[in-house]
């Protein structure tokens, strides 16, 4: 099987290529941004564009309940129906069944049945079905089913997460997808090493254009969760690209890059955007602390976003205070901006044979930031 990733250029660790989709090329390492339900919240198609965005995510679960997948078909596909004009990879709706346990009625080899969160009816998510929903929506890339454990739980529970993915990797792969469209494999095991080769193992035996690292960031400590991703990222073919889920904060960015990831999501900068915060360099600022009242700098110097090319620090509190929607817009484009500028700066830095540079920026900033909050705090009175 041919791979439809190419790697143009390598940095150490590092890596710069290309991987084709039905909707054209992406450049990675690329960040994509969430649509969840067919939008990324607070934004249009054509402004994700010029922020840089080259392909979205959108979920299988949700767009399975609403509007549901066949009017999504009938339509056109989920780009088509959402304005977006690039590719689109949709999650298969493993993550958000199994994060909302508490809608479960029973778990087994079949499959998992559960109650809708939006109108309590029950439902029975297979791996056939999860492709099935996916192969309507004509999503670019498609992800298998899996089962994705919680941080904490004991290795009797992961050992189970990973034998039961392997089985519905299998059944996953042996579905028909849209035209041209791609399927990836998710590598489950939580932090235990032993689990993590046994997965990869399975996984890469069934075969798929590309691998996921699934499972991480959900709650562990970070070193942990960077050790585990570099032991497994090793275990992946090489041409192939990864995609490591759910990981999208600037310094999980750039790490997870020096460990050979292609491709990352995350909610947290249109989430930031949405309460109110902003990612500035090393860190967030809350723009609904006082001290922004009267500062007249942009977010960060320098940055070419719309928020900060056009407006302070001081104009975006007032609008947050006002609970004016145009506060958590300029939010959200600017932390938008932050992480898909920073993907596009590490692909030029690899390309350049930079990029050690730009991860030292990073930690750089992240270290002074982290100084500055500590002699803050110390300065704070006594409670």
């Amino acid at each position: 099987m041919s791979s439809p990733f190419r790697i143009t250029a390598t940095d150490g660790g590092a890596r710069a290529g290309v991987l084709e989709t039905a909707h054209g090329p992406v450049e990675t390492p690329v960040f994509m941004p969430v649509g969840t339900k067919a939008s990324v919240k607070a934004m249009l198609p054509s402004e994700l564009r010029d922020l840089g965005a080259r392909i979205v995510l959108a979920n299988a679960y949700h767009l399975y309940f609403r509007p549901g997948a066949e009017l999504i078909h009938e339509l056109g596909g989920v780009a088509r129906f959402s304005g977006w004009d690039g590719p689109v990879l949709t999650d298969s709706g493993g993550f958000q069944v199994f994060s909302l346990l508490h809608t479960a009625t029973r778990i087994d080899d079949e499959g998992v049945r559960f109650r809708s969160v939006y109108d309590g009816s029950r439902h029975h998510f297979t791996p056939e079905v999860a492709m099935r929903v996916q192969r309507l929506l004509r999503s670019d890339i498609a992800m298998a089913f899996d089962e994705c454990p919680p941080a904490g739980v004991d290795r009797a529970r992961v050992e189970a997460a990973v034998r039961r993915t392997g089985l519905w990797a299998a059944r996953s792969r042996a579905q028909p997808r849209a035209e041209g469209q791609l399927g990836f494999g998710i590598v489950q095991g939580g932090i235990d090493l032993d689990l993590r080769r046994r997965s990869a193992e399975e996984i890469v035996g069934v075969g798929f254009d590309g691998y996921a690292v699934g499972g991480l960031s959900v709650g562990e400590e970070r070193e942990p969760m960077l050790e585990t991703l570099e032991a497994t990222t090793e275990l992946l073919p090489a041409d192939r690209a990864r995609y490591l889920m759910g990981v999208g904060d600037p310094e999980g960015l750039i790490e997870g890059i020096a460990r050979g990831v292609d491709m990352f999501d995350c909610v947290l900068p249109t989430r930031l955007g949405r309460t109110g915060s902003a990612l500035v360099p090393g860190g967030r600022i809350n723009l609904r602390n006082a001290a922004y009242a009267t500062d007249g700098r942009p977010l960060v110097d320098g940055c070419a976003c719309p928020a900060c090319t056009g407006f302070s620090r001081a104009y975006i509190r007032h609008l947050i205070t006002q609970s004016e929607i145009s506060g958590l817009r300029l939010l959200t484009v600017h932390n938008l901006h932050h992480l898909l500028d920073l993907a596009a700066r590490a692909r030029a830095a690899i390309a350049a044979g930079r990029f050690a540079d730009l991860r030292a920026e990073v930690a750089g900033s992240a270290e002074s930031k982290h100084h500055e909050s500590v002699a803050k705090a110390s300065r704070l009175p006594d409670s």
